[in-house]
C-alpha cells in the first residue's frame, strides 16, 4: 500500500492516559503520556518536534476533546474516527496495539475523520444542547409536582390544563404556605379558567402532609431556578446567533419548524454546507436514512443509522407538527407513507426532506418554496387517470378523455 504520511501519530485515548505511537519511517515510538493539561502540552511538544504531520485518534466519549482542542491550536492535522470503523483483530487488544493500528492505518490514508465543526459553532453547540437539557429538566420537575399532588389527593391537573401556569402558580405556592380553604385557591383563577372555579375547588380538596408540603416547596424552588438559567441560557445564545440570523429566518420560513428549532439545526450542522458533499450525506451523518442490510438478493430490516441524537429529535419533532398541517407538501406526503408504512416511518420520512430541504435552502440561500398538497398527484397525472379509466371500464362504463375533462357514458 502507497505511504501517505511519512511522520504521523495514533493515539488511544482514554479518561486518564493516552498510548501514542508515532511512525517515521520504518521506525515506530510509543509513548504514554497523562491527560492533565501539563502532560498534554508534553505531547504537543513532542509532536511538534518530530513535525509530525497527521494525527488521528478514536471517537471515545467526551475525552478526545481536550486532546482535539490543543491540537487545533497548533494548526496540527488531525482526525476524529468512528471506533466502529478502525477495529482491529479481536484477541489482539491492548492500548500500545491499538495505538499502532490506528497509526498504520492513518499512515497508508485508510481513515476518514468524522465532521469536527470549528471552535465557534461547537461553543454554540454546546450552549443550545445544555438549554435543551435544562428544559427537559424542567418537564421532569413538573412531572414530579404532579406525582406529589396525586400521592396527596389532589387533582388539580385533572381540571387544569397547565400545571404550570400562573394561577396553577399560585395555588401550589397557597398549598406550600399550609392554606386549606379550596375557596380561597381557587380564586387564584384567571381569565377562562374562572369558568372552572367549582371543578377547581373539588380538585383542591385533599389531604396534604408536610413532608408533602417540603417537597413542594423544593421542587418549585427548583423550577425557579431552571427558568433563570433558560433565560440566561436564551440571552448568550442570541447573542452568538446574530452572525447567523439571516439563515435561521430563512430556515424559520419551512413549515413546522420554528425559532428555537431552527437554532439547533444551524447549531449543529452549521451554515456552510460545502462541508457534506450532498444533501444525502448530510441525512446519513445526522441518521436519518435507512442502513443497508442486504445478504443473498433479499434486503433485510434497514434501520436507521445513530447520527447525532439532538439534531434527529429536533428534526422528528418538526417533521409530526409538518405532518399534521393542512395543505403543504409535508403533509401530503406524511399521509401516502404513513398509509403503507406507519406512522413512524412517515414521520421518520418527513424529518429527512426538511433537513435535505435545509440543505438546499442554506447552500443555494434561498427561501423556502411550498410544493403545494397535489404535488404528487400532479407528478403521477398520467398514471392516475390510467388508473382511474381502467377501473371505470372494469365496472362497464365507456370513457372518453377530452382535455382533461372526461365523459362516461353507461
Amino acid at each position: 500500500m502507497n505511504v501517505i504520511y511519512e511522520r504521523c501519530c495514533g493515539m488511544d485515548v482514554h479518561k486518564n492516559t493516552i498510548v501514542a505511537c508515532l511512525i517515521k519511517g520504518r521506525k515506530k515510538e510509543i509513548r504514554s503520556f497523562s491527560t492533565m493539561t501539563s502532560s498534554l502540552l508534553g505531547l504537543i511538544d513532542w509532536l511538534k518536534d518530530v513535525n509530525c504531520q497527521c494525527v488521528a485518534m478514536e471517537a471515545t466519549g467526551s475525552y478526545w476533546k481536550p486532546i482535539y482542542n490543543l491540537l487545533e491550536m497548533e494548526e496540527i492535522h488531525t482526525l476524529v474516527v468512528n471506533a466502529q470503523h478502525i477495529k482491529a483483530v479481536p484477541g489482539r487488544k491492548t492500548d500500545v496495539k491499538d495505538s499502532e493500528w490506528i497509526a498504520d492505518l492513518l499512515r497508508h490514508g485508510l481513515l476518514n475523520g468524522s465532521y469536527i465543526p470549528k471552535r465557534e459553532q461547537r461553543e454554540l453547540k454546546e450552549l443550545v444542547r445544555y438549554r435543551r437539557s435544562m428544559v427537559q429538566e424542567r418537564a421532569r420537575k413538573l412531572n414530579r409536582i404532579q406525582k406529589v399532588l396525586e400521592g396527596a389527593n389532589i387533582k388539580l391537573a385533572s381540571v387544569i390544563s397547565e400545571i404550570d401556569g400562573k394561577s396553577s402558580r399560585d395555588m401550589l405556592d397557597m398549598l406550600v404556605a399550609g392554606c386549606n380553604d379550596v375557596k380561597v385557591m381557587a380564586d387564584k383563577a384567571r381569565r377562562q379558567m374562572r369558568k372552572k372555579i367549582p371543578q377547581i375547588e373539588e380538585a383542591l380538596h385533599g389531604f396534604m402532609g408536610d413532608h408533602q408540603r417540603l417537597m413542594l416547596r423544593l421542587m418549585l424552588k427548583h423550577i425557579d431556578i431552571l427558568e433563570e438559567q433558560v433565560r440566561s441560557l436564551d440571552r448568550e445564545i442570541q447573542e452568538k446567533m446574530k452572525p447567523v440570523n439571516e439563515q435561521i429566518c430563512l430556515i424559520d420560513t419551512i413549515p413546522g419548524v420554528g425559532e428555537r428549532s431552527a437554532q439547533v439545526i444551524i447549531a449543529e450542522i452549521g451554515v456552510n454546507m460545502n462541508q457534506f458533499p450532498s444533501a444525502a450525506h448530510l441525512a446519513s451523518w445526522a441518521g436519518l436514512c435507512p442502513g443497508n442490510n442486504e445478504s443473498a438478493g433479499k434486503r433485510k430490516n434497514g434501520r436507521t443509522r445513530k447520527g447525532s441524537d439532538i439534531l434527529r429529535a429536533t428534526l422528528i419533532e418538526c417533521a409530526k407538527v409538518a405532518g399534521h398541517l393542512k395543505n403543504t407538501y409535508f403533509s401530503s406526503q406524511y399521509t401516502r407513507i404513513a398509509a403503507r408504512r406507519g406512522k413512524n416511518r412517515a414521520t421518520v420520512a418527513v424529518a429527512h426532506t426538511i433537513l435535505k430541504t435545509v440543505y438546499y435552502m442554506l447552500k443555494s440561500n434561498l427561501p423556502y418554496r411550498e410544493l403545494g398538497a397535489d404535488f404528487f398527484e400532479l407528478r403521477q397525472k398520467n398514471q392516475i387517470v390510467k388508473k382511474t379509466v381502467k377501473r371505470l371500464e372494469a365496472l362497464g362504463f365507456s370513457v372518453t378523455i377530452d382535455q382533461g375533462i372526461g365523459t362516461s357514458t353507461a
